[in-house]
């Protein structure tokens, strides 16, 4: 069984999460420069076995497409011809980032550790992780 990979996409960081080899655990594995985003998973599926990337989906409140949509679709477009053999699936994302802060609040992050975006980031694609692996257990 492969690993799950979780992407949270931003215009300028992504952060990346992945599950272990039995699927059950979601960890935030780290953020990368979008830029880099697929080098970086290009690099990663050739140390790993990975069977799925999990996609975050922001939408509205009305379940209409956010802004941030159109870039994704580009990406996801570049990811399918680079990275053809590994399926994607789509998975709301609504609240991940309120989520994410709420999180390091209860964790007793620092107000500076807090404002580590990248950090945000890579709980967010957790969350997104943990939110996909719940609704298909």
């Amino acid at each position: 069984m492969g690993r799950i990979l979780a992407i949270d996409y931003g215009t300028k960081r992504t952060g990346i999460a992945v599950t272990d080899e039995t699927q059950i655990i979601a960890s935030g594995l780290t953020t990368v420069e979008t830029k880099d985003l697929l080098q970086f998973l290009k690099d990663y599926i050739a140390t790993e076995d990975v069977e799925l990337f999990v996609v975050g989906e922001p939408k509205q409140m009305d379940n209409t497409a956010s802004e941030s949509e159109i870039y994704i679709q580009k990406f996801l477009q570049e990811l399918v011809m680079t990275i053809p053999d590994i399926p994607v699936e789509r998975v709301d994302e609504r609240f991940t980032s309120k989520m994410a802060f709420q999180t390091m609040i209860d964790s007793g992050l620092k107000k500076k550790q807090r404002q580590n975006k990248a950090l945000v980031d890579e709980i967010s694609a957790t969350l997104i992780l943990q939110s996909y692996l719940a609704s298909n257990s």
